[in-house]
């Protein structure tokens, strides 16, 4: 029982820090505005390779078939600009044909707005669809750079050149019939994005994150506006598939009133639906909707609609002059408007809400209070109380083994005040998860096992000391160790979707920063053994080596101890802090 520290830290260290590896090749952003590869090399003048298209003009919503072929080649970078401007930002977004051969990237703000190569492997052709956004200019042009070999490519190959037939001004607004829409109503295409103008004072707001701008690419935006008898509803956010807003009577999904926007083929059906426990909504064949307008550009989707307060005729539409749960959520949808589930939990207001009563403007949450308080407790408990009380008890005990508190070595007091505290925080953090879910969930995958096991040995390893310390020592290192990895399942669970990849990136910065701090103190402790290490007859000698480093080694343990509460305070405060966002 030498270096259980020691031991501890390898252990972790090789199960964190180890297996930390770099991303697939085509991750290019760098290269986003220049289409340049940072090679070290000049670009070839003539090129070898050829893009291709299968038309020569294109309106809003349209999808263009792109192809890029040529002798083989290992990387490419395919963008659509302004012809007028080639060193403007990307235009459009992409959609691919073969996932194994191509990847999406984002260039600046816009979503998708270009394609690269997910590995060195030799190819010929590719092919993929460039869609046309609302606000593109009257002429686009492709361009491509393609790397044969490391040092041998072609920067900005001319592709060739398309426009809009007949192109109105911004500032006149595309209308347009959607042949696609199951509706009697007639739908327009929007000019220009919503604004945040009038919330809270005209208009009844939904926001997330809080106070965002609906022209922003991430902003999610819900808003309602009641004109008379009936109410303006804008709905906008970052998705390739749908946007849905639903009105609930609860917080649970299960019989609630549903509005949909769906992306098909490029553009847009709105429609209501009614949500039936947790199956796929049902969408209506009447549609109570009218003045549909949308607007589908550089992977934001934005819809508006206007609906009577009272729908009597219509069964499932609920009364908008009454108080509910808004829920916002966003997904995939598939060819023929099939939707898929939500990849995360669906933003939920925090009380329910009145969208004809006093105008507001509110946020919302994507995790529901007690899953909140589960992640907080166990991040408190297994980032600071723990941590800190493995420490005091391995290195601690020459340094407080002379003082007392309440009749013990103070080093064994605050050990076990530290490791109950523990006990105490993890078991009602425990309890939390199956209060929220009235039982087990079948969706959080190795979650809910790895928490059990850890909760198990968290009761039992207190029991050990009284056996042998080998195993008191064996079981809280590996409840430790589990613990760690079962938190980082947690974090990217959709109750509690913190954000990706800093998520990670923290958790693995605050194990290093354990094990980082527990060598420090091994490698302190083994110098200090060498020093008071004289010849076996010298008694003087050998009390002063020893007074000396005791002291010596005091202080030093002192001020590491100090620095590393600070430091696991900072990585509690920014996991709190993270999860009060969400």
């Amino acid at each position: 029982m030498e270096r259980p520290g020691l031991a501890f830290a390898v252990w972790i260290f090789i199960c964190f820090c180890a297996s930390v590896d770099g991303y697939p090749s085509g991750k290019v952003r760098e290269a986003c505005a220049s289409m340049i590869p940072c090679h070290g090399s000049s670009p070839q003048l003539s090129p070898e390779h050829t893009i291709t298209v299968n038309g020569t003009e294109f309106k809003p919503g349209d999808k263009i078939e792109v192809h890029l072929f040529g002798p083989d080649f290992e990387g490419f970078f395919i963008q659509a600009r302004n012809a007028e401007h080639l060193d403007s930002p990307a235009v459009g977004s992409f959609m691919l044909v073969d996932r194994r051969l191509s990847q999406l990237l984002t260039c600046g703000r816009t979503k998708n707005s270009a394609v690269s190569h997910t590995s060195k492997m030799k190819k010929k052709h590719i092919k993929a669809y460039w869609i046309a956004p609302g606000d593109a200019p009257k002429r686009v042009q492709f361009l491509a750079t393609v790397v044969k070999k490391y040092k041998i490519f072609w920067v900005k190959i001319p592709g060739p050149i398309i426009s809009q037939p007949n192109a109105p001004s911004p500032t006149t607004p595309l209308h347009t019939t959607s042949e696609a829409i199951s509706t009697s109503h007639p739908v327009s295409y929007l000019s220009k994005p919503f604004n945040a103008s009038g919330c809270g004072i005209m208009k009844f707001c939904i926001r997330n994150p809080s106070n965002c701008d609906p022209e922003s690419a991430s902003c999610f935006f819900l808003s309602f506006q009641q004109e008379k008898s009936s109410v303006f509803i804008e709905m906008s956010g970052p998705s390739e598939g749908y946007l849905a807003f639903a009105l609930s009577h609860d917080q649970w999904m299960g019989d609630d009133d549903a509005y949909l926007c769906i992306n098909e083929d490029h553009r847009v059906h709105v429609s209501t639906a009614y949500l039936k426990g947790r199956s796929p909504p049902l969408l209506d064949s009447e549609n109570a909707l009218e003045d549909v307008s949308w607007r589908l550009v550089d992977g934001v989707l934005q819809c508006s609609f206007r609906r009577s307060i009272r729908l009597p005729a219509y069964k499932g539409r609920f009364n908008l002059d009454a108080s509910y749960y808004i829920f916002l959520a966003d997904g995939e949808a598939s060819e023929g408007g099939l939707i898929h589930k939500h990849h995360r939990q669906p933003l939920i207001t925090n009380g329910m809400c009145n969208v004809t009563g006093l105008p507001r403007d509110i946020g919302g949450s994507r995790s529901p209070r007690l899953i909140k308080a589960h992640g907080a407790l166990m991040f408190v408990a297994w980032i600071t109380t723990v941590s800190i009380g493995v420490i005091v008890a391995r290195f601690f005990k020459p340094v407080w083994s002379h003082s007392f508190l309440f009749g013990k070595e103070m080093w064994f007091q605050v050990h076990r005040m530290l490791m109950l505290t523990t006990v105490m925080l993890t078991s009602i953090s425990f309890v939390l998860p199956f209060i929220y879910r009235g039982g087990w969930s079948q969706q959080a995958g190795f979650h809910p096992y790895l928490g059990c096991t850890v909760m198990a040995l968290t009761i039992f390893q207190p029991l050990m000391r009284q056996l042998f310390n080998w195993f008191h020592w064996s079981t809280g290192t590996t409840a430790r160790i589990l613990a760690v990895v079962t938190m980082f399942l947690g974090m990217d669970l959709p109750a509690l979707d913190l954000p990706d990849p800093w998520d990670t990136y923290t958790m693995i910065g605050f194990v290093a920063w354990h094990v980082s701090i527990d060598v420090l103190l091994e490698i302190h402790s083994y110098c200090l053994i060498r020093k008071v290490e004289v010849i076996e007859d010298d008694r003087v000698q050998i009390l002063q080596s020893l007074t000396s480093a005791e002291a010596e080694g005091r202080l030093f343990k002192q001020i590491v101890l100090t620095i590393y509460v600070c430091g696991n305070i900072v990585f509690l405060i920014a996991f709190l802090a993270a999860i009060n966002q969400i």
